[in-house]
């Protein structure tokens, strides 16, 4: 077969095919009488294994050496071509990411783009000051998305502070995007996640919160509950007397609970939930007293009467505690 029409049902070209042949690659096998290159069958499946390592990134060169080279194994040769591969397109991936952020920022003019790309670049550098720095900035100019990728990241807890409150200011986004970040299998981004989530104001924050109240982990929870007590979501108020219970920011819980028992009616059924727990066979006698003193924050006749009742209790610190507290109740 003759170069042109190896050419053809190849799809290499004919200036390729004496390039193979100028680097020893595929040498036509014969000659016409008129000089011409003629291939054979197995010139051309030569040729086609050629496309095929070429096609897995080698190149020239390796492709000799696979070709001809007994004594050539591949599996380094593909390892490497792996880990290329993947580096190759974590810069791609990176750079995709860098340009749909400065693209959101809809730019209008290159002095735009670069003040995007030097924030940007602020964001990720390796100094504290200039990370906290490109928070600060006007919220409109910092993509969203870059600065809740910053703020799942951040460790140092200024510039972690300076990233919430960006995130606050920040407008639509921010609250879907942190909630990606509550199901994160590392425990350190989903607490970064929640606390981001819990300085944003308005609905979506506060329903994403809602639904932070029945993540596995303990932490999530905990500050989904506290955000939803300060804005009055009486969903909280389970977790929150668990976290009494058990001893995580009690008092903080505790907090949260007199902010919610602002009316009659759902005083009572705090103060019912707490009595609840307190005659739990499993309550343990650390609890029990985080429980009474938690009663203390509870207005209302339900708490008052729970109080009298845990001051003739068995256990002396509870009655005592009790006690005290209806002391001071009355006293107010």
């Amino acid at each position: 077969m003759l170069i042109g029409e190896v050419a053809r049902r190849s799809g290499v070209s004919a200036r390729m095919l004496r390039h193979y042949e100028s680097l020893g690659l595929v040498r036509p096998s014969g000659r016409t009488d008129s000089g011409y290159r003629e291939y054979s069958g197995q010139d051309i499946r030569r040729i086609f294994h050629v496309e095929s390592l070429r096609s897995l990134g080698l190149s020239l060169r390796e492709v000799g050496r696979a070709l001809d080279d007994p004594g050539f194994t591949p599996s380094a040769l593909v390892g490497n071509l792996v880990r290329e591969t993947r580096e190759r397109i974590a810069a791609e991936t990176e750079l995709l990411t860098r340009l749909r952020r400065i693209h959101a920022t809809e730019p209008a003019g290159w002095e735009d783009v670069l003040q995007v790309v030097a924030l940007l670049q602020s964001l990720g550098s390796k100094s504290a000051d200039a990370r906290q720095r490109a928070a600060l900035s006007s919220v409109d100019e910092v993509p969203v998305e870059a600065l809740v990728e910053a703020a799942l990241s951040e460790t140092e807890p200024n510039v972690a502070g300076a990233l919430r409150w960006a995130l606050a200011r920040s407008g639509d986004g921010g609250p879907a995007l942190l909630a990606e970040g509550l199901g994160s299998p590392v425990a350190a981004v989903r607490e970064r996640a929640v606390r981001s989530l819990a300085e944003i104001p308005g609905g979506e924050a506060t329903a994403r919160l809602r639904h932070a109240l029945t993540n596995p982990d303990l932490v999530v929870r905990g500050y989904a509950a506290l955000a939803l007590g300060t804005r009055g979501v009486a969903d909280a108020v389970p977790t929150l007397i668990d976290m009494i219970v058990e001893g995580t920011n009690d008092v903080d819980a505790a907090d949260a609970l007199n902010v919610l028992a602002s009316d009659t009616a759902t005083a009572d059924r705090i103060a019912t939930r707490l009595v609840d727990r307190l005659t739990h066979d499993t309550t343990a006698a650390p609890a029990r007293g985080r429980l009474t003193q938690a009663l203390a924050a509870v207005p209302g006749e339900a708490a008052s009467r729970a109080l009298v009742e845990l001051s003739y209790d068995e256990d002396r610190a509870v009655a005592l505690t009790a006690a005290y507290l209806l002391q001071l109740r009355d006293a107010r």
